[in-house]
């Protein structure tokens, strides 16, 4: 699988790499066009969204920005499992977003409708790469048992479904959720996988040093068309790397 690595030595340093890449990709943006992102809850991304609304507020063009989620849990927006309550109170409400730019997942709604719904809204806002929508920017994350959005093991039929979104649900608490499926994800642009921490140095080193089961691993078979998949990692996450 195509891929790069960049290690950083804080979450500080790789927070602005990021902000450095929105920066240089938003100054591309024409005038009346927009950069579509896809936007991942968890710890990593939570820092992430809180150093970027604190020390990039007034220097990124968030206005260019439509903002949409990978995934959700199907709670409340007031949930604090909610994804989209995360990046709200940790990002959107503290730059300057327009509220219209921004398209949560009602997580609150019947599962299946909102998995529909959302793949109709996303069909009509996001353009088209190849008859599927294709975002800017998707922002993963990566879990200890290799998933990534809410794409859990046992749910290989994740990369064949015609379905841009689907009702998941995590293995071990059985909590549903609405996913965005390979078809939509391998389609992006660009995908980051955002991972730090020790804790998640041996599925790192597992999935991208391809070890024996890695294959089993949701994240391991991400691979965009477009060939641009980076792996932004903390000195943690790639302590188990051997190169």
């Amino acid at each position: 699988m195509p891929y790069s690595v960049r290690v950083f030595p804080t979450r500080e340093a790789l927070a602005q790499s990021l902000a450095a890449m929105l920066i240089k990709d938003l100054d591309r943006i024409e005038p009346d066009h927009y950069y579509t992102i896809a936007l991942s809850g968890g710890s990593t991304p939570e820092y992430l969204f809180r150093y970027l609304s604190e020390n990039y507020a007034e220097r990124i063009s968030w206005e260019k920005m439509l903002v949409f989620w990978v995934d959700e849990r199907c709670v409340s927006p007031e949930d604090r499992e909610s994804n989209y309550r995360m990046a709200y109170e940790s990002l959107l409400q503290n730059v300057p977003i327009p509220d219209v730019n921004i398209f949560r997942i009602r997580g609150e709604d019947d599962p299946a409708a909102e998995a529909r719904q959302y793949s109709e809204l996303v069909s009509s806002m996001v353009p088209e790469y190849r008859g599927i929508p294709q975002f800017d920017l998707m922002l993963l994350g990566l879990g200890s048992d290799g998933h990534t959005a809410s794409i859990f093991p046992d749910r290989p039929d994740m990369f064949t479904s015609g379905q841009l979104f689907e009702v998941a649900a995590r293995p071990d608490k059985k909590q549903k959720r609405i996913t965005a499926t390979a078809r939509l994800i391998n389609n992006s642009s660009k995908i980051y996988y955002i991972v730090t921490g020790k804790e998640k140095a041996s599925v790192v080193s597992q999935v991208l040093e391809g070890k024996s089961g890695s294959e089993l691993y949701p994240a391991a078979r991400i691979m965009p068309g477009s060939g641009h998949l980076v792996w932004m990692l903390d000195t943690g996450a790639a302590s188990l790397l051997k190169a």
